[in-house]
């Protein structure tokens, strides 16, 4: 557990390592780097990946106007505060020097918030000197490569990462460590109506859930499954075998021909129940092809996800 947990905050730092690169001596005494006004900074107390960390008090850190995050658990929040009691705070929260002798948050709105809560006065903490923008880009990159940020927060995050910075989904894929087409998945989230939004948010419909049901053409036919998903606490297998009865009964009674080979039929059926799409086996002596129809561009994007998987 313990390697685990080494190895994540080493990933971490080095997907934030790698949108702020170490300034160079020349760079830091140039007279453009100096803000102004700006925070002096409190004589370091350690250091961390080489650089110093300051203990800065609790009270003269500002929140993150960019923070992406809008929820985090109360209980999950409570054993960080433990945490911090027992080993104080590990990991250096991430600032930069304000106006009035003040900080603003980076990076590190769980730690900063449990620290309050264990009772602390000050935190360690990495002063960075970023631009506006730089900030932003940082706050949504170390939110996507947390585990507990929910879907919808995590698509909002690589939808401002789009609009805002112009980043392809190849691109944030490099940056956050996650595969495109997981992504894309995310961004077609923000596509499901408010209320079915607001349950994925919540928990009570899961990821895999969502994504089936992006399966579907209307809104009100999403969030009159969605209902039902919650209230029959249905499984994605078993929302996957509804969904495929919604949208191809009538088509494949109407397409299926008059003498097929049980076997070939039996094949059709266990395909299309697992890709959520109508397949046709054309077979001859052993010999043929499988022919797979995707009505929409999500079908398609979901086939070829299920279809490339190890």
């Amino acid at each position: 557990m313990t390697t685990q947990v080494t190895e994540k905050r080493k990933a971490l730092g080095r997907g934030l390592d790698s949108l702020l690169p170490k300034a160079r001596p020349a760079e830091a005494s140039h007279p453009a780097a100096a803000p102004t006004p700006a925070a002096v900074a409190p004589a370091p107390a350690a250091a961390h990946d080489g650089e110093a960390v300051h203990q800065i008090p609790l009270e003269l850190i500002d929140r993150n106007p960019y923070q992406t995050r809008t929820s985090i658990s109360d209980a999950s929040l409570q054993e960080l505060a433990d945490s911090i009691k027992a080993a104080g705070v590990i990991e250096p929260l991430i600032v930069r020097a304000g106006e009035s002798g003040r900080y603003q948050l980076i990076a590190g709105q769980r730690r900063l918030a449990a620290s309050k809560k264990a009772g602390k006065t000050t935190v360690p903490a990495v002063i960075k000197q970023v631009s506006n923008e730089k900030a932003m880009e940082m706050t949504i990159i170390e939110n996507l490569q947390r585990e507990d940020l929910n879907a919808i927060d995590q698509a909002e995050a690589f939808d401002r990462l789009s609009r805002e910075f112009g980043l392809t989904q190849e691109q944030m894929a490099e940056k956050t460590g996650k595969p495109r087409s997981e992504i894309a998945n995310y961004l077609r989230l923000l596509k499901l109506p408010a209320e079915v939004k607001y349950h994925v948010q919540q928990g009570a419909i899961s990821f895999s859930h969502a994504k089936v049901l992006m399966s579907l053409d209307g809104a009100d036919e999403i969030a009159r499954l969605a209902k039902v998903v919650i209230s029959d606490a249905l499984s994605v297998r078993q929302l996957e075998d509804v969904v495929f009865e919604l949208k191809t009964p009538v088509e494949k009674e109407k397409a299926q021909p008059k003498h097929v080979d049980p076997n070939v039929r039996a094949a059709e059926q266990e395909m299309e129940r697992a890709l959520g799409v109508r397949v046709r086996i054309k077979d001859r002596r052993g010999k043929g092809k499988i022919v797979i129809e995707y009505a929409s561009l999500e079908d398609f994007d979901r086939v070829v996800e299920m279809l490339s998987k190890k």
